[in-house]
């Protein structure tokens, strides 16, 4: 049973069947034909057995060895990439197709690669999967389909029969983020360079000036003895930052984040971006701490910076559900202000559509600028900006562009009125979101805010 289950018929074997079967009628209204066509008939049968012998024929090793390899851990909206290798162990060319049994997350059915491999030859086929949710995803068995060079049957191997790997928030775009902040090369990823408004006073070394320092840090001292040395150069007194401010992200999970883009929702954007900036926050000294919120105070990890901590948040992060229900603010206000007792940075990630959505918001905000720095982080309608950008050909498109544009003016809106309040604002499309965030909290330490 077990070698009809791997046994399968390649489509020359039909295309051949055919023929033969074209050839017998032929010969019912040609008599001559039928002899020749009964030894292609023959032969036929034959080489089917021939083809089943070099298949299945017994040793040590199987034909054909794959591998695939996935990552511990996959990367929520990052394409991550899988490999498959094969070995060719038979003593004649193999035309393989390879079937990987991918998650049904993916709903994909395309994922299909064709090999020609000579005897003992190996091959690594790459490919990549954006998984657009969190959670546990199962891989299936990479299925083997073996041809002969007579192509008649197929043999199917089976191998990497189910593996379980775990989705977790874009931590490919935490290290790309990490690296160029090592590397001072932020600006690649759309972050701006900051001009350091004020220092603090707290002395740190003298070293040698560099373009951007604040000339009014010039040691003049130690410029005049190093020109004695080492010829003119000058040097300047460097200060160090504040350091180990409270930065929490306050992530909304409540019905207004449930909206889609590019497959994500804004729900998982906001969390991506989170995860990116507490690790520049821990990079830059400061506490990284995280709160989520809907109709309820979902968790809350307390703002820290020691060994391990950055685990922690990935950990939290990975394991947030929601049903996507009303958010209380009233809740979110209360929590803050139970648990957070020292002046924080605190970034609002939720979504306003209009400014009454806003405005039944707002006392909470206002009572949480009160005692922190707040930040709120919110979207804006990529579909409507597409529509307004389109020229309007009938008057049912002047219409919905007169609506799209209403409600991009109370976007705008939304953000002078909440200015007014000192509340700072990000208003941002889904995909620039974590390079407008980190901009934002370098501004507001450059200038001292926090």
């Amino acid at each position: 049973m077990k070698l009809f289950r791997s046994l399968f018929v390649a489509t020359r074997l039909w295309f051949a069947l055919i023929a033969l079967i074209l050839l017998f009628v032929a010969a019912y209204a040609f008599p001559f034909l039928l002899p020749l066509v009964q030894v292609a008939f023959v032969v036929f049968i034959l080489l089917i057995g021939v083809d089943g012998w070099l298949l299945f024929r017994p040793t040590a090793r199987p034909g054909i060895f794959a591998r695939r390899e996935v990552p511990d851990r996959l990367s929520n909206g990052d394409e991550n990439p899988i490999t498959i290798y094969l070995e060719n162990q038979y003593p004649f060319p193999a035309h393989l197709e390879v079937i990987d049994e991918i998650p049904f997350q993916f709903q994909r059915r395309d994922v299909l690669f064709r090999a020609h491999l000579k005897p003992r030859e190996t091959r690594a086929i790459r490919y990549e999967l954006r998984p657009t949710r969190r959670g546990e995803y199962n891989f299936g068995a990479v299925n083997v389909f073996t041809l002969s060079p007579l192509g008649l049957l197929k043999r199917r191997y089976q191998f990497e029969q189910g593996k379980l790997v775990a989705v977790y928030p874009s931590y490919l775009q935490m290290r790309q983020y990490e690296l160029l902040a090592a590397t001072n090369r932020l600006n690649e990823v759309g972050v701006k360079r900051i001009r350091r408004i004020g220092h603090s006073m707290e002395f740190e070394q003298v070293r040698p000036y560099a373009t951007g320092d604040d000339v009014r840090t010039i040691n003049w001292k130690a410029t005049s003895r190093r020109s004695d040395s080492q010829g003119t150069a000058l040097m300047i007194n460097a200060y160090q930052d504040e350091r180990s401010q409270p930065v929490y992200c306050l992530i909304d999970k409540g019905r207004v984040m449930q909206s889609p883009f590019d497959g994500l929702t804004l729900l998982d954007y906001a969390i991506n971006a989170s995860l990116v900036l507490s690790n520049i926050a821990l990079m830059k000294q400061d506490r990284a701490g995280i709160l989520t919120f809907s109709n309820h105070i979902g968790q809350l990890l307390p703002a820290d910076r020691r060994t391990g901590h950055m685990l922690r948040i990935l950990e939290l992060l990975y394991r947030q559900k929601t049903r996507f229900l009303e958010t209380d603010y009233e809740s979110l206000y209360a929590s803050v202000r139970a648990n957070i007792r020292q002046r924080s940075l605190l970034l609002l990630f939720t979504n306003f559509e209009t400014i009454s959505a806003m405005h039944r918001q707002l006392p909470y905000l206002r009572r949480l600028a009160k005692d922190h720095l707040l930040l709120v982080i919110f979207f804006e309608n990529t579909e409507l900006s597409a529509l307004l950008n389109q020229p309007a050909t009938d008057t049912e498109q002047i219409y919905l562009k007169t609506i799209g544009e209403k409600f991009t003016f109370e976007k705008k809106q939304i953000v002078k009125e909440l200015g007014q309040y000192g509340i700072q604002t990000i208003l941002t499309a889904p995909q620039n979101l974590t390079a407008n965030t980190v901009n934002k909290y370098l501004e507001l330490k450059a200038r001292g805010m926090i």
